[in-house]
């Protein structure tokens, strides 16, 4: 089930992310996220054009995705959105990351979005497949941006245009 981001989720969200920090590569974040920076993030996403929804697997949150504003405060860029999804690591490769794709896919159009994208980074080869399977493409890259104590990899940049 997909359901939006309710507060008591903020503990399973945040663990799922750090998941990600912990296991590398995944986000750019070298540091566990503590709870009030996930407080912090999530009141900034208490707009209805900037949601996040979490994927339930026997009432425990097994993942979630997220919209977020490109360049925030810039009207030209309105219609353009990143969007960020994690997966809490024993419900990989199980369709989940799938199903939030197709979900955020389709409530992005009915947000009036044209454009999303995702950044990541050039070793989440995982996330690459998942967007490509939904048919977004590289549009940039940022090479060698990202240092994981000696280990350098590239910024990516994925989008897909999602109305005309």
């Amino acid at each position: 089930m997909i359901r939006k981001l309710a507060y008591a989720d903020l503990s399973a969200v945040n663990e799922i992310y750090n998941q990600a920090v912990q296991n590398g590569f995944q986000t750019a974040d070298l540091e566990i996220v503590d709870s009030a920076a996930r407080l912090e993030w999530f009141q900034a996403h208490q707009d209805e054009q900037f949601p996040v929804y979490v994927m339930e697997s026997n009432r425990k949150v097994v993942g979630w995705v997220s919209i977020s504003p490109y360049r925030k405060g810039r009207a030209a860029l309105r219609f353009t959105a990143e969007v960020s999804y994690y997966i809490h690591q024993d419900f990989q490769n199980k369709g989940y990351g799938s199903e939030l794709m197709a979900f955020i896919i389709k409530a992005s159009k009915s947000l009036k979005f044209k454009t999303l994208f995702a950044i990541l980074l050039d070793k989440n080869v995982a996330s690459i497949r998942l967007l490509e399977k939904f048919n977004f493409e590289r549009w940039g890259v940022l090479p060698n941006v990202a240092d994981f104590n000696g280990i350098e990899c590239s910024h990516l940049y994925y989008g897909l245009r999602i109305s005309k």
